[in-house]
């Protein structure tokens, strides 16, 4: 049995590997599209490009301009005179936020009365508008506690303190807040998917097309043997892969791994374990690679869109939430993130692992099954 087994390992790493421009697909090709697709996924939201309108042009107007441009994330670019100017430098995309001080904005404040000022967006992109909306209000807060402390020290003839909340805030896993930290763990486990995914996908079928396949047929190979003969070693070059991905995140986005690497490397072997199921099962029912191929990226997209990548899963309809029950990426992101970020043990992660042996399993038992028929 395990002569067998080496024998058909042995075969499909001759097959994978004895092409260069394959080598460089499984090996090297991640790593590329980790550094692109890493600094392409960033939600972080800096030097927001800022018009300004001061129709009141007075102290307190000047003192609440410069408090934007004192911040990192507002970057003054141009100067408008009036308010025919704001649709034209949205349309041309000149400013994402257009600041517009009213007249009257000093002489209100000293009276006591509401000051108005207009933060208009551009809310195209409606999760940059959010971030860019928060950052406003928190200046405009700061500013509003300043002019409070001002007006009461003037009434109190000395500086006095303004009773109030003082939230002070504090980020665990993620202090600086980078998004670096929290899309690079995904984007190895979408890079290892690929991998995985279509190689597997294509490995029955393969053999189906060159025409090998009634030669295995009356070997005294068994179909679980054969599935593992596969298997294994595109679980060895996924865990390679897995890897490679972890030290160029390490070193490329200084992303911290916390955690250990057992824990790691055994819910990636998991993982690789359903990925892998889920490619032989697409393998054994395409007649073509071709159709192994467009099976296997029908199942990457909704695999990603349903695994919390970009979309928290909390914000989907009830029964979206529940078919990413069945999907593995889900419980590998977890993983990977609380680990990298967390510094998670087993013990935190066991429901996640757990679901992906079952699934992982299953699947190899189903193509199995499905081989058995394939060949009989």
């Amino acid at each position: 049995m395990w002569t067998r087994i080496k024998h058909m390992i042995r075969k499909e790493f001759i097959q994978v590997l004895r092409d260069p421009r394959m080598r460089g697909v499984i090996f090297i090709l991640p790593i590329v599209q980790l550094l692109i697709l890493g600094n392409a996924m960033n939600t972080d939201v800096k030097d927001v490009q800022t018009a300004i309108l001061d129709q009141d042009n007075t102290p307190a107007s000047r003192k609440l301009i410069d408090d934007f441009r004192a911040s990192p994330y507002f970057k003054e670019v141009v100067r408008l005179e009036s308010e025919d100017q704001i649709s034209g430098v949205l349309d041309r995309e000149e400013a994402q936020l257009v600041l517009h001080i009213n007249r009257g904005f000093q002489e209100d404040l000293e009276a006591g009365k509401p000051a108005l000022v207009q933060a208009i967006l551009d809310g195209t992109d409606s999760n940059a508008t959010g971030i860019v909306l928060g950052y406003s209000r928190s200046i405009i807060n700061r500013y509003n506690r300043d002019v409070v402390q001002a007006r009461v020290s003037r009434v109190v003839g000395r500086a006095a303190g303004v009773p109030g909340v003082d939230l002070r805030t504090r980020a665990w896993f993620n202090e600086n807040l980078e998004s670096s930290n929290f899309f690079v763990p995904g984007i190895m486990a979408i890079l290892v998917t690929i991998v995985t995914l279509i190689l597997t996908s294509m490995a029955v079928v393969r053999e189906k097309e060159v025409g090998t396949m009634e030669q295995l047929i009356v070997t005294p190979i068994t179909p679980m043997e054969f599935i593992l003969g596969k298997t294994v070693p595109f679980g060895i070059i996924g865990m390679i892969d897995v890897t490679v991905v972890t030290i160029a995140a390490m070193v490329g986005f200084s992303v911290p791994l916390r955690g250990n690497l057992l824990v790691l490397f055994a819910g990636s072997g998991l993982y690789l374990l359903s990925a892998m199921g889920v490619g032989l099962l697409i393998s054994t029912v395409s007649e073509t690679q071709q159709q192994a191929m467009m099976g296997a990226f029908f199942f990457m997209l909704p695999s990603i869109l349903l695994s919390g990548l970009m979309f928290p899963i909390e914000n989907m309809p009830v029964f979206v939430q529940w078919l990413t029950v069945v999907n593995p990426m889900r419980y590998y992101l977890v993983i990977i993130r609380f680990v990298f970020q967390k510094g998670a043990g087993f013990e935190l992660l066991l429901p996640q692992m757990g679901a992906l042996l079952v699934m992982g399993v299953a699947m190899t038992l189903l193509a199995t099954k499905r081989f058995r028929k394939t060949i009989v």
